[in-house]
Order: C-alpha cells, then structure tokens, then sequence
C-alpha cells in the first residue's frame, strides 16, 4: 500500500509539473521602444518590442511580427521587417527615421490579430557641438551627443584643482588624455559610438559622450 501511494504522489507530482501549451495568439502588447525622441539617420536607442499573448493573456512563441513604417519618411526605416517572438512572447525591431520627417509611426502586426499596435517616434537634427562643464567632483552634464566630426569644449571651473579627461572605453582610437586646472579642451570625435571617460583625481567624477551621424 505505502508503494502505491508513493507511486500516486510522484504521478501527481509530475502532472504538475507539466507545461500547458499557449493558446492561440490573440492580442499583441507593446514592451518598449514607444515615443522615443532621439536623432535624425540614426538607430534609435531602445528597439521597439512587442509581446504576443494567448486568449488567457500567456506569452505565445514561434509568432511572425510584421513591423510596418506606416507614416513619415520611407528614409531610414526598420530592421528587420519580420521577427518572431522568442520563449517570452517578444518580438523586436530596430528603428531608424530619415532626415525627411520629425515624427514616424510604426505599426506592428501578425496574421490574425484584430488590429495593429502603433508606435510613435520623434527625430530632431543632432547636436554639433557641445559644452561640458568640469567642476569640483563633477562633469556638466554628465552625458553628451554631438555629430560625427563635430568638436566638445571642456571648461575647467577656476579654483587651481587638477582634473583629468580620461577616455575608458568607446570606438578606437581613444582620445589623449588631458590633465588642465584652468581653460578649456576641444576634442574633435569621428568614429560612431558611445565614449566613455573620467577623473582620475576624483572617484565618481565621469561621463559619457555619445557620437552620432
């Protein structure tokens, strides 16, 4: 008897542990990636990201997405423009919006669903120059995006403190590093990508610069 009851507990054990199969896909959520603002002719930042869901609202993989550029320039565009949801239920594309418009919408869809999910996006020229201030303990503002080819003034704060502009990471080759107390730096980046630099005086005092087209 005790090894027929053991025998049970283990079968019903098991049976709950199954997974039950997704449902249908019926409705589409959006994740990430709505009413971003960034820079003309470049990717923006966050993907765009959609959820598919079953009728009981589960995630639903192996689902084709169909990612449309439904208004604004036909310049820039998404990529790709079919993705399948993963394990989650998540589907993701990157956008990008031409130099042709200031605001785009994106549609995304599956065979199926009963209308799409619409994303809004916003681009405006990007910066061409930019201004950092560089105070006791602190870069102002502590985050920069200027264009391709285009020159960031360093200002040091008077007060006689070194500070250092040291350059950790970003798209070769890195900047020289600039040690000053007083005046100002230029530095001229080209290489695309996000630099990243610090104090090496002062732990916490770094920022980023971010290079865009």
């Amino acid at each position: 008897m005790r090894l027929r009851a053991a025998g049970a507990a283990l079968l019903l054990a098991a049976c709950n542990d199954s997974t039950t199969p997704p449902g249908p896909p019926i409705d589409l959520l959006k994740t990430a990636g709505d009413a971003q603002s960034w820079y003309f002719d470049n990717p923006l930042p966050t993907p765009l990201s959609v959820m598919v869901t079953d009728p009981s609202g589960d995630p639903v993989p192996g689902v084709v997405v169909t990612w449309t550029v439904t208004s604004g320039a036909t310049s820039g565009g998404v990529n790709p423009a079919q993705s399948t949801t993963n394990a989650s239920g998540i589907a993701t594309t990157i956008d990008s919006i031409g130099s042709l418009t200031t605001h785009q919408t994106v549609s995304a869809a599956f065979t199926g669903l009963a209308g799409p999910a619409t994303f809004n996006e916003f681009a405006t020229a990007p910066p061409t120059s930019a201004g950092v201030t560089v105070g006791n303990n602190f870069f102002a503002p502590k985050d920069t995006v200027v264009q391709t080819g285009r020159t960031v003034t360093w200002t040091w704060n008077p007060g006689g403190t070194d500070h250092s502009i040291t350059f950790d990471n970003g798209p070769a080759p890195l900047p020289a590093e600039t040690v000053q107390n007083v005046g100002t730096k230029d530095i001229t980046l080209t290489p695309v990508g996000t630099y990243s630099y610090h104090c090496k005086f002062h732990p916490g005092m770094s920022g980023t610069v971010t290079v865009v087209h």
